[in-house]
């Protein structure tokens, strides 16, 4: 089956977020190894692993945040019924559209400043204002993939369906109704 542009996107974001992963990793253990055999590190070791900890928190906000595989609390959904539930989904959904996109801005006014100081990593003096444009570039890709998640739950709910996470709401609804 041909996945749509949508869901090659998000497989993008999610293989991207795993690459920052895998890179974050690396620049811990090559650090590790040099300060070990070789009594050295990587020059501007901590601020690489810095900015690029803050790159991967916001490609993980994009890979979490369609599939909401994120921690949730579920007091309240679990209590609810079917149309509750799809309600509540949708409501917590536009509420963390609204809290990332004001995010996102609040993120593009950091990398403007930072590119604006021209601040510069210590040892190499390297410009700092490309890594936080890249995790800027995570922030917007969450935003875009809330709103994908918003709008299918709204108009298309089972296309969120997803054999390697929690049942949709129309699972339930199914479930409920074979019973």
């Amino acid at each position: 089956m041909k996945k749509s542009f949508a869901d090659q996107f998000i497989a993008t974001i999610e293989w991207l977020a795993a690459m920052f992963v895998g890179i974050v990793a690396l620049n811990i253990f090559v650090n590790v190894l040099l300060r070990k055999f070789f009594s050295t590190s990587i020059p501007d070791y901590y601020d690489f692993g810095r900015m690029l900890l803050g790159i991967l928190i916001f490609w993980g906000i994009a890979a979490t945040s369609y599939r909401g595989g994120h921690i949730t609390v579920d007091l309240l959904w679990g209590a609810a019924g079917v149309r509750q539930k799809r309600v509540i989904d949708v409501f917590a959904t536009l509420v963390l559209l609204f809290v990332v996109t004001v995010q996102t801005m609040m993120l593009f006014d950091k990398v403007r400043l930072t590119y604006v100081d021209h601040v510069l990593t210590y040892d190499l003096n390297i410009p700092t204002w490309p890594f936080y444009a890249v995790a800027w570039a995570g922030d917007v890709c969450a935003v875009v993939l809330i709103a994908v998640r918003t709008w299918r739950l709204v108009f298309n709910p089972d296309s969120l369906r997803d054999a390697h996470f929690e049942p949709t709401v129309q699972d339930i609804e199914k479930a409920s109704l074979e019973h």
